[in-house]
């Protein structure tokens, strides 16, 4: 059993849950090198995605080992477990489920037999056809509930073709966003849906090939970003180099959502610093919605690229007016009823003598149920500010994603149902205001057309058969 790591949970008070990152994944082909030791690096740094579950899969040419826990990926890796795993080739993934629950069996990579060897896949993402896909599978073959179990174990049953023949085959026929990195015994794959909804990246090793979530990943083992994987691409990769092929036409489709708050600060995307376009979103948040105030705050850490921005677009000085607990995370305690009724405390705490006696602009990144931000605009004015004005740099979240994030339903999302003065009243905020979505997407430098905006706007790239999609999809079909 797995110990906590004495860190703060993210589900402290249950009818709060933030919007819940998509996966992590990583892969590895780098004869010579400790594979394993690099995966567990790049999944490292993209734990931000995901902190359900780890695992890594490795081949050193004749066989696969998969080994995967629930938990952190410090908490499911030793050095011990580490020195085990050697090969030439690894992938590996943090998880987040946005189908199936949160068990060791959909734990991720998943691995299944062909007719020649192994085969272990790691998505980010979420399928939109998985019912469909599923009666395709031959009975007994699988006891996992997610999309990725469903999607590996179709392609190892075609028995006829080559993987990369049955991937190229298959994928078109998958709806929905899908990231992949899959391996065999000698050979490294990669995939990206036609809409290229969720990121990934190709890099350069002295003596290898990366694919990773995100750029953040390629920094952190060393490798040299070669290309973003194009919308409609499978990438092979083996002693030969890498191949490149297309399996569908390119419509991208990038989710506008990674640029507020999924991806890492240090990631860059389509070209651009995530770091630099959270900037840009301040500052035209600023513009769009300007008050008098003495001082521009974050909520920590992810409102505070654009609440710099605000402060530099509108001259208001910019200051820490909440302390962070830098031991958030996952934990294995489940708080206690007076603890949960101290709520966001844990994790914030205002300091007194830098809001005391002064109008605020508190800066965010979304509000999805707003308990959290109605427990900061509390303690704010418990502290003694004396106006509290919330600005959020994203449009307000009103639609469900379908694609990977696992957002509350529509029923939940504050934005679903209320006015943006009826969300103001809610918040016991002085005023609020989010920036608008054509300000959102004119700061990414992205045409609208080459994203999915569906969270903010309700309207889905890829059509969706509200009968074919949730969590529990093939849960409830069991």
């Amino acid at each position: 059993m797995l110990k906590g790591d004495g860190r703060l949970g993210h589900d402290l008070d249950s009818h709060d849950r933030a919007p819940k990152d998509a996966c992590g994944i990583f892969g590895v082909w780098a004869p010579g090198e400790e594979v394993s030791k690099l995966t567990y690096y790049g999944l490292y740094a993209l734990q931000h995605r995901g902190q359900e579950s780890a695992g890594i899969a490795v081949s050193e040419g004749s066989r696969i080992l998969v080994y995967k826990d629930m938990g952190l990926v410090a908490q499911v890796f030793d050095e011990s477990v580490l020195g085990t795993l050697r090969g030439h080739l690894a992938i590996g993934h943090c998880r987040y489920s946005t189908t199936g629950s949160s068990v060791w069996e959909n734990a991720q990579p998943t691995l299944s037999s062909t007719d020649v060897g192994g085969l272990a896949l790691a998505h980010n993402g979420n399928l939109i056809n998985t019912p469909v896909l599923a009666e395709r599978l031959q009975p007994g073959t699988t006891r996992a509930t997610t999309d990725t179990e469903v999607l590996t174990t179709l392609l190892a049953q075609d028995r006829s073709k080559s993987i990369e023949d049955a991937a190229a085959e298959l994928l078109p026929q998958v709806m929905g966003a899908y990231s992949l990195v899959f391996m065999d015994e000698k050979t490294l794959y990669a995939a990206r849906d036609p809409q290229g909804i969720r990121p990934l990246v190709l890099g350069r090793l002295e003596r290898g090939w990366v694919v990773a979530s995100e750029t953040a990943a390629l920094d952190i083992v060393g490798a040299t970003f070669v290309r973003e994987v194009e919308p409609g691409e499978m990438l092979t990769i083996d002693e030969r180099g890498v191949r490149s092929r297309k399996f569908a036409l390119a419509d991208p489709k990038g989710c506008l959502f990674e640029y507020v708050y999924l991806a890492r600060p240090d990631t860059t995307i389509a070209g651009r610093g995530v770091q630099v376009t959270r900037v840009e979103v301040g500052r035209v948040l600023a513009r769009e919605h300007p008050v008098e105030a003495d001082l521009v705050i974050p909520t920590p850490e992810s409102g505070t690229p654009a609440a710099v921005g605000y402060a530099e677009e509108s001259g208001i000085p910019y200051g820490m007016g909440l302390v962070k607990n830098s031991y958030v995370g996952r934990t294995f305690i489940e708080p206690s009823q007076t603890i949960r009724q101290l709520g966001i405390r844990l994790k914030l705490n205002p300091l007194r003598e830098v809001v005391e006696g002064k109008r605020l602009v508190v800066v965010d990144d979304s509000i999805v149920r707003g308990n959290t931000q109605r427990a900061i605009v509390k303690m704010l004015r418990e502290a003694g500010a004396s106006e509290v004005h919330v600005r959020i740099s994203s449009p307000p979240v009103a639609w469900p994603c379908f694609y990977g994030i696992d957002f509350a339903t529509r029923a939940e999302l504050i934005a679903g149902s209320l006015s943006v003065e009826e969300i103001r009243a809610s918040l016991g905020a002085d005023s609020l205001g989010y920036i608008s979505l054509e300000g959102l997407t004119e700061a990414t430098t992205i045409p609208a057309e080459r994203l999915c905006r569906a969270c903010f706007d309700g309207s889905y790239p890829i059509p969706i058969d509200q009968s074919h999609v949730g969590k529990y999809v093939l849960e409830t079909t069991k």
